[in-house]
């Protein structure tokens, strides 16, 4: 069976599962996705996403790797936790307390060789590189762990554009490189968490930084290799222009230089009737090196990853006023965005698509403030006060509620 006849099988199941529609969503009148559609003429095919080699081998290079680990590290170290939505109350949800254990667990061990960190980074560098993070979502049947989480390499990832909206309709496909019919995998919408950075109407995949980047860090590459060959080139820079010299008493100067002179740190005589002149063959400055036009390449690509350069690198004129100013808004602008997405994420897809349980949101305890001091003083101001209740407070910050008299009893 050709991949053809596959996606012709996966549409025709899911014209039978729209002939009897319940109404719970209304059908979309507009095209999605026109100017991706228009000109490759594709329809009801899966689209394939642009390929990137070119964009893994730029994240290997030390400048991008340096700006990737910055927003992947921080997110991947945060304290996290699940609880309640803020309109659902703990005594109004069958088994509140029992089913956030499961999802604590389930969590933190996602699958049988990776953690949730190492899960984590995995979903975070492709959404960095590509704009894609991918995370397949299955049902285990095990009351004790309910699902497991397999990381998925986003770019082989195909996105049918003629996805009727339905949870359980195939939305997405995985070419596998394989012949023949394990060409691709089908995906329903609740079995993968598809991430996308910076989404459009236009496409359907996202923009990663360094997507964005990608000009940039050629023309960088090509500079320090440039500057790297000149600073490592051996060839002397001067040259001394004897005139009217024979050729038998230019083959004894050489030799004299060669066996006399050269290396030993001895001012060198020479006697001739005319004064030797010195041929310059370049400046050999830092002006050679094009370090000026590599730092504003490093700064452009920081502007692409929404860091300051100061944590590329580049620490001219930069002091301790201005630095925590920039990391706060390094942190603001670069770390909370991507940090909130993934927690909408696992939110939207994991608890309340594949598990059915809406009422729970994942959430990183890190990102409302960064001054822990700061935090700690608001979160006090508050409880005396009476905004807050101390076991509030604690769910805050990831606690559990403290044990009371009646609860003991």
């Amino acid at each position: 069976m050709t991949i053809k006849d596959q996606w012709k099988r996966a549409l025709a199941r899911l014209a039978a599962r729209g002939a009897g529609h319940d109404g719970a969503t209304a059908p979309r009148r507009t095209m999605a996705l026109p100017s991706v559609l228009a000109p490759y003429a594709i329809s009801g095919r899966p689209l394939p996403r642009p390929t990137p080699v070119n964009l893994r081998r730029f994240s290997e290079t030390p400048l991008v790797r340096r700006a990737i680990n910055l927003i992947k590290d921080r997110i991947a170290a945060m304290d996290w936790q699940v609880r309640l939505k803020r309109d659902h109350d703990a005594g109004q949800v069958a088994w509140a307390d029992k089913r956030l254990r499961l999802l604590r667990r389930s969590l933190e061990f996602p699958n049988p060789a990776d953690s949730f960190r190492v899960l984590l980074e995995q979903v975070i560098e492709d959404a960095l590189v590509g704009g894609f993070g991918a995370v397949e979502m299955e049902l285990t049947g095990d009351p004790a762990k309910p699902f497991e989480l397999w990381p998925v390499d986003g770019a082989s990832i195909r996105i049918d554009p003629k996805w009727d909206g339905r949870p359980e309709s195939i939305r997405y496909a995985q070419a596998t490189g394989l012949a023949g019919a394990g060409a691709l995998v089908p995906l329903e919408d609740r079995q993968l968490l598809y991430l996308r950075m910076n989404p459009r109407s236009y496409t359907p995949w996202g923009l990663g930084p360094l997507e964005v980047a990608f000009e940039t860090v050629t023309a960088f590459l090509s500079a320090h290799r440039f500057a790297g060959k000149l600073a490592s080139n051996s060839v002397v820079q001067y040259a001394l222009w004897l005139n009217e010299t024979t050729p038998a008493q230019h083959e004894r100067l050489i030799r004299w230089w060669q066996d006399e002179i050269e290396g030993t740190g001895r001012v060198p005589l020479l006697s001739t009737e005319q004064k030797p002149e010195v041929l310059r063959f370049a400046q050999g400055t830092d002006a050679d090196l094009r370090l000026n036009w590599q730092q504003f390449l490093i700064r452009m690509v920081g502007n692409a990853f929404s860091l300051p350069p100061v944590l590329l690198g580049l620490e001219q004129d930069v002091n301790r006023s201005t630095a925590e100013s920039l990391l706060d808004e390094a942190f603001h602008s670069a770390i909370v965005p991507l940090a909130r997405l993934v927690a909408e994420h696992f939110t939207r897809d994991l608890f309340a698509k594949r598990l059915g349980w809406p009422e729970f949101e994942f959430v990183f305890n890190d990102l409302d403030a960064t001054d822990e001091m700061q935090e700690v003083q608001m979160q006090t101001a508050l409880l005396q006060a009476g905004v807050l209740t101390v076991n509030e407070v604690r769910a805050m910050r990831g606690l559990a509620p403290m044990q009371t008299a009646a609860d003991n009893q």
